[in-house]
């Protein structure tokens, strides 16, 4: 069982620490047709993402699709898609005369692995609870060929004995963000069912070049510059934890994102906050795990926290990006505040800031951050980052087979980053994904639940 707002001292799910998988194949797949190789340019978002996202998607039986003949479609659509996206079948390459990470469009493959496991698919526990064990539906060793090589995709099909089965994504975060992941999907279930693409992409990053010159028009605190700090202290928020981090999901029901909203609209005090402020769902959940997170490290009130969110830039820009664009075109907007304000000032104040975070990022703040990244060597910089998938969809997505059953990430072993995500049930709830020490878990299950019930 997930973690509810509404529990004291949630019991852990029951969940199998070994899903007792079997690879049976290990290969590389190529493009179905003759591809021209050339060099794709990466953008200064694209560049900062380099590693992997993984996801797992799963499927109950279907009677006209057993397990073998899902493994063949999967197989000759990856191969179709090789095309369309030709640089998922290439690599990632310095360029030496440019110094610029690019991708080789080279046609050495993309990996997809065989698999069953010796349980029934429901047998390996909730699907949307955040099982380190889900990890073995991802391929994780990339030398399919020879030693050293590193696919920027890989499929693996694991087939349960009921009948069911997970297709799990290993791809390059340089490939794809969110909302084009989530068009890739639907291409990858239209060429499973032998159909016409459901989207043409755009693969024309140019459009997301730095400026030249570069203009870096705005102050940009929400980014590390590496060349000011000295080297062997830098910290990514992208980086692995070294530390033994607790997995929880906290589920909000569609009425807690009510009752938090209302919450925000009663708490205006003072005149601190403008009454006319937009109040989303997105925005009071995002506040509402931000001073959790920041209130479950240490105790000084006078500490600041800054909390790091992906806004799409793609209807930012001017003109607009295609809705089609088949890279990372999402910027980290952010909100800083001291402790003691996010314990015990109004909630509206912070649901403000969450929103003004996002405002702020119009086209000359975006293009502002991407001339930043063409000067300067760094990152985005926060205590934590929240990544929403709760409403890219990839639930929705029509395969041949049907729609998925859940799809969720293999958990990050990374305590700054919390991810939201859609219910299992299909409601208009969220499921936040938490990974923390044992004592800030706990720490931060108590907040949640107190700011919920009381303000």
């Amino acid at each position: 069982m997930g973690t509810s707002c509404h529990d004291a001292t949630p019991p852990p799910p029951p969940v199998h620490q070994d899903l007792k998988v079997t690879i049976h194949k290990s290969s590389m797949v190529f493009p179905s047709k003759e591809i021209e190789r050339k060099s794709l340019f990466l953008s200064n978002i694209d560049k900062i993402l380099n590693f992997d996202v993984e996801t797992v998607h799963f499927f109950g039986a279907h009677k006209d699709f057993p397990p073998q003949v899902v493994i063949e479609r999967c197989k000759n659509a990856l191969e179709d898609a090789l095309v369309i996206y030709d640089f998922l079948g290439g690599r990632l390459r310095l360029n030496s005369h440019t110094n610029r990470l690019e991708m080789d469009c080279n046609v050495e493959g993309a990996g997809f692995v065989v698999a069953s496991s010796e349980y029934r698919l429901d047998q390996i526990g909730e699907l949307d609870y955040p099982n380190p064990a889900f990890a073995q539906l991802v391929h994780k060793n990339k030398d399919f060929l020879k030693q050293g090589d590193d696919p920027l995709c890989v499929s693996q099909v694991t087939s349960f004995k009921c009948g069911g089965f997970a297709i799990g994504f290993s791809t390059s975060h340089t490939t794809f963000d969110g909302l084009s992941f989530k068009i890739f999907l639907e291409n990858f279930a239209a060429l499973a069912a032998k159909k016409p693409l459901a989207v043409t992409p755009c693969h024309d990053r140019h459009l997301l070049a730095a400026r030249s010159p570069p203009r870096v028009s705005f102050p940009h605190p929400e980014m590390l510059n590496l060349g000011d700090i000295p080297t062997g202290e830098e910290t990514c928020i992208f980086e692995t934890s070294t530390e033994q981090l607790d997995f929880k999901v906290f589920k909000l029901t569609s009425n807690d994102i009510i009752k938090l909203k209302e919450k925000a609209k009663d708490s205006i005090s003072g005149g601190t906050c403008h009454s006319a402020t937009r109040v989303t769902g997105f925005n009071v959940i995002t506040a509402h795990i931000w001073r959790c997170k920041a209130l479950s490290g240490d105790d000084d009130a006078n500490r600041s926290s800054t909390i790091l969110y992906a806004v799409d830039i793609r209807a930012r820009l001017n003109p607009p990006l295609p809705k089609s664009y088949a890279g990372n075109a999402v910027l980290t907007a952010y909100a800083t505040a001291k402790c003691k304000e996010l314990e015990e000032g109004p909630f509206l104040k912070l649901v403000e800031m969450v929103r003004e975070g996002a405002t702020r990022m119009t086209d000359e703040y975006a293009r502002s951050i991407i001339d930043w990244g063409e000067i300067n060597k760094g990152f985005p910089n926060g205590e934590v980052l929240v990544s929403s998938w709760w409403r890219l969809g990839f639930e929705q997505v029509e395969y041949p087979w049907g729609k998925p059953k859940y799809c969720c990430p293999v958990v990050y072993h990374r305590k700054d980053i919390i991810l939201l995500f859609p219910p299992i049930d299909g409601g208009d709830g969220v499921s936040i994904i938490v990974a923390l020490p044992p004592k800030e878990m706990e720490k931060f299950h108590a907040l949640f639940h107190k700011f919920l019930i009381s303000d």
